[in-house]
């Protein structure tokens, strides 16, 4: 019911909107004389403010089509490598005329990109393909919106989305680079753990998270506390809702991207009521720059995506209330995850002093539960003075964070792509993670 009361407080403010931006356009004029008077810049920033805030924000674009290395201008295509109907794998493919102007001659890592599948486009990471471009051939999951998805193409669930990591992996070919966004870092170790018990070619030559919740005991935060807090029900009666006509996905249940973006909001709502309000201020002193980097800002922010009802809840049920990776637990189609099983593939773990959402030490666990990695393939890095988005985005990633896991991930590509023979394994016992203590941050 709450879905189909949202679509249509939406066509009812419709007219609205409409008229707002008449007036906007009215007030904003070179033909109105009115139009530097404080009354009509007052005007013009009020309609135009509620325009932006009752309009629906689509899938954004990715807009990268070129990338600066070693000052060299190189052209970039997004290409589509594989698809489902819950995903595409999308490959940013840099120009080679281009990359042999910059002196890149021999053939660089793959990277595959994990976006997470949390209520945002994989756009959201848009400044992190643009850094790793630099240095890397990239790949990235571009996850579908729910509502999109017929009825007739099945469920999809968090096994599920294991299975997806396992192909696209696949894809990319022998001992590719994975890096894990958040979300996803769960589902790619377990999907990595099954590979390399397998001892299959494809699976990755390192494997990256950043600001994952791998174990969501150690230094919970508030998201954390709520998720244990309710008991299972609760999120099974108060925020599944039914897609209504006319979206393709009509009668499917899932987890509204509207219900996720207001508790997104709700966090900070202080923070987005002075941005807007600051946004209100700059385009009645005509400071067009720093408003155009607001709408750029909100036009990620507030586009956002539908989950399935199962893959919302089970990852509620298997990350955040059961625990079942870091406490030994996890079964996939049968079989139980064992990360112990990883011997040949780096880890690197990367956390945020500030994280709100992914508190220190939830990432660390990987390094706990990979039992069998040596530790020249391992490393860890606390970055000082960011939260969560400051993890994978913004200047100190740039500056800071990307140079540590590039360099990581190329001593990785010469490692580990040394052929070694699958090893015979022993059960050992589980570390208990829960005891452990998150290493200090760094200075």
């Amino acid at each position: 019911m709450l879905y189909a009361l949202y679509e249509a407080a939406f066509y009812a403010t419709t007219p609205l909107r409409y008229a707002a931006l008449m007036t906007r356009d009215f007030w904003n004029s070179p033909l109105n004389p009115g139009r530097d008077s404080d009354l009509g810049r007052s005007i013009y920033a009020h309609t135009d403010l509620f325009a932006n805030l009752t309009r629906r924000y689509g899938r954004p674009e990715w807009n990268i089509d070129k990338v600066q290395i070693d000052g060299q201008t190189v052209r970039v295509r997004p290409t589509e490598v594989w698809s489902s109907p819950w995903a595409k794998l999308i490959h940013f493919s840099r120009d080679m005329a281009d990359l042999r102007k910059a002196g890149r001659k021999e053939l660089e890592p793959a990277v595959l990109i994990v976006a997470p599948l949390s209520g945002h486009y994989a756009t959201l990471l848009r400044g992190t393909v643009e850094a790793f471009l630099q240095d890397h051939e990239v790949f990235i999951t571009d996850w579908s919106n729910a509502r999109d998805v017929p009825m007739m193409e099945g469920r999809f669930g968090f096994h599920d989305y294991i299975d997806h990591v396992r192909e696209m992996l696949r894809r990319l070919g022998p001992r590719p680079h994975v890096v894990a966004v958040c979300q996803p870092g769960p589902p790619v170790l377990a999907a990595a753990s099954l590979m390399a018990e397998d001892g299959e070619e494809c699976r990755p030559g390192s494997m990256t998270f950043m600001g994952s919740p791998i174990d969501a005991r150690l230094s919970p935060t508030v998201t954390n506390k709520l998720a244990e807090e309710k008991p299972f029900a609760w999120f099974q009666s108060n925020v599944i809702y039914t897609v209504p006509g006319p979206y393709p996905g009509v009668g499917r249940r899932v987890y509204p991207g509207f219900v996720q973006l207001a508790s997104f909001m709700s966090m900070n709502m202080e923070k987005h009521q002075e941005a807007h309000r600051r946004y209100l201020s700059q385009l009645m002193d005509g400071d067009g720059d720093s408003a155009d980097k607001h709408l750029e800002f909100y036009d990620e922010y507030l586009s956002v995506l539908d989950l399935t009802e199962e893959f919302y809840l089970e990852t509620i049920d298997v990350v955040f209330q059961s625990y079942l990776l870091p406490k030994g637990e996890l079964y996939h189609h049968g079989r139980r995850v064992r990360p112990e099983r990883i011997t040949d593939i780096g880890l690197m773990t990367v956390e945020g002093e500030h994280d709100d959402i992914s508190g220190i030490g939830q990432t660390q666990a990987a390094h706990f539960l990979c039992l069998s990695l040596p530790p020249e393939l391992k490393e860890d890095y606390i970055q000082p003075h960011v939260g969560h988005y400051g993890v994978f985005n913004g200047k100190r990633f740039r500056e800071e964070i990307y140079p540590r896991v590039r360099d990581f991930i190329h001593r990785m590509d010469h490692s580990t792509m040394v052929q070694r023979p699958v090893r015979k394994y022993k059960a050992k016992p589980q570390a208990e993670i829960v005891s452990i203590r998150p290493r200090a941050v760094q200075g």
